[in-house]
């Protein structure tokens, strides 16, 4: 028994990809800066000179992995990145080289999140995360809007009760 699903088509906000080079900046930035201070202890208080050799290497390594995370990776997760959203289930696609599409059961989500950090608040934009009792699943950078409408959309889809509603309030 075969279901015949539809590839997701709805993509994530364009906005993202200068949300990603920003926090990858920010985390390149922070590894070369550790990585020269170590440098300079080195130089300063005379260590191994293989130390100096791994440091030098590192920082090498480090401009390479920072040029490919700020300019290339965010464009390409951006342009992979696809989601739908129906009565019966959640589908989440990304990935060039190795495509994961993850197919979420409505019935088995448990909760919905809406969650911004600085970057995404320039923006305006929210990750969306899915639970489900043993995973949780994460949407990223989709305009405000949208997030909060998927975040009641999934939530009614799913019939999830809001923790206000469970609570038994005691006269």
């Amino acid at each position: 028994m075969y279901i015949n699903i539809e590839e997701p088509t709805r993509m994530i906000s364009p906005d993202a990809v200068r949300v990603w080079r920003l926090s990858n900046f920010t985390m390149e930035a922070a590894m070369f800066i550790v990585i020269c201070a170590l440098l300079f202890a080195s130089n300063h208080f005379g260590w191994w000179q293989w130390v100096t050799w791994i440091l030098w290497a590192a920082i090498g390594i480090s401009l390479l992995s920072s040029f490919y995370s700020v300019w290339f990776e965010p464009a390409w997760l951006q342009k992979t990145w696809r989601y739908e959203i129906d009565e019966e289930y959640i589908q989440l696609q990304h990935g060039r080289f190795n495509t994961h599409h993850t197919l979420i059961p409505m019935a088995k989500v448990e909760y919905v999140t809406t969650n911004q950090g600085p970057f995404l608040r320039k923006y305006d934009l929210y990750d969306l995360t899915i639970g489900t009792v043993t995973s949780s699943h994460k949407i990223p950078a989709i305009p405000k809007e949208q997030a909060l409408a998927l975040r009641a959309q999934i939530g009614v889809l799913a019939k999830i009760k809001d923790s206000d509603e469970e609570m038994d309030v005691a006269p």
